[in-house]
């Protein structure tokens, strides 16, 4: 029944029937006339009337395919601008309309590849620049180490060369996270993760630089509060955040760390009363490599980067913003269905 909806086929097939039905009666109609030969003659010419319209329908059909495979062809060859329309209906009309998608289909992954290709090498370039620049500093430094006779001045090279490999070392290190989840290989555990636990390891590689800054830290984590995601990769997400807040909060500056949970989701705030962010610098805050107008020296821009990417992976979200009374603020959102 499909190939009725087939105009050509319809019309051949009408006609078809309409010549066998007129050479039917008009033979059956001069065998009763006693005039048998030219009733058989009759039969013959309405055959060859069938036969010659079936070629005739034939002959176009392939037509009309010889000119679908030379679009086909044309779309092989790299041509976006094919039109399909002229195929109104019938069979052809679905496989033309199937290649139609499938030239869609095509010219999207075309883009995609496109835009994956400039992105990584926009990627490669800002990595290469990342490390060129501690590298050289590194080298630099153990030049000097190398012709330094002083002690005193030795220890202070040693020690700058430590910070330096540090950096390097955490900025390889995050790369190759952010790697991880790009190519979808990170495991991200689904356990039952308490907010206080999680606090505690976050905040445990931070005493030291708390203290010498004289910092205050604030909680505010009810202790039933909770999460599912992984922990691991959850404390990393939370101490970059918590790191750029302390930077930026300065000598004295106080850090506010609150949860809170209900029944859609499980919410962390981080707070700073430090400058603040710049409003050019927010729409860009969670960018690979963004370093914003207030960033200090030592910052890399991927941190926050980071952090979106491991809480996005935990069906969360995220959002940075300034607080009315100054300083920044990072609400993270832990949503217990998919969102």
């Amino acid at each position: 029944m499909r190939y009725l909806r087939d105009k050509e086929f319809r019309m051949s097939v009408l006609i078809s029937a309409c010549v066998a039905a007129i050479t039917a009666a008009a033979g059956f109609f001069l065998i009763r006339q006693q005039a048998a030969m030219a009733g058989f003659l009759l039969a013959v010419l309405g055959c060859v009337l069938v036969i010659a319209l079936w070629l005739a329908f034939t002959l176009c059909r392939y037509r009309r395919l010889e000119k679908l495979a030379a679009d086909t062809d044309r779309m092989l060859h790299g041509e976006r601008d094919l039109n399909f329309t002229r195929y109104q209906e019938g069979e052809l009309e679905i496989l033309a309309n199937e290649l139609s998608k499938l030239l869609n289909r095509l010219s999207e992954q075309a883009d995609h590849l496109q835009a994956e290709k400039g992105y990584l090498s926009d990627s490669l370039a800002d990595i290469s620049h990342q490390l060129r620049t501690p590298l050289t500093s590194l080298n630099l430094v153990l030049a000097r180490l190398g012709q330094e006779t002083d002690p005193q001045e030795r220890r202070k090279l040693l020690y700058e060369a430590g910070q330096l490999q540090g950096r390097i070392s955490w900025l390889v290190e995050a790369l190759l996270k952010i790697s991880r989840i790009d190519a979808g290989t990170a495991v991200f555990v689904q356990e039952q993760v308490e907010v206080q636990k999680l606090m505690d390891s976050v905040l445990e590689p931070f005493a030291i630089p708390i203290e010498l800054r004289e910092q205050q830290v604030k909680l505010d984590i009810p202790a039933e509060t909770a999460f599912t995601g992984d922990f691991s990769w959850s404390c990393e997400a939370v101490s970059n955040i918590v790191k750029n807040c302390m930077e930026h909060a300065g000598e004295g500056g106080v850090l506010t760390l609150r949860a809170q949970e209900n029944s859609l989701y499980t919410e962390l705030v981080i707070e700073d009363n430090g400058p603040g962010i710049a409003p050019e610098d927010l729409p860009h805050l969670f960018e690979r490599f963004y370093k914003g107008k207030c960033s200090f020296g030592s910052g890399i821009g991927i941190g926050l980067a980071l952090s979106r990417m491991i809480i996005k992976q935990q069906n969360g979200s995220i959002r940075g913003e300034n607080r009315a009374e100054g300083g920044a603020r990072f609400t993270i959102r832990f949503y217990k269905g998919i969102v």
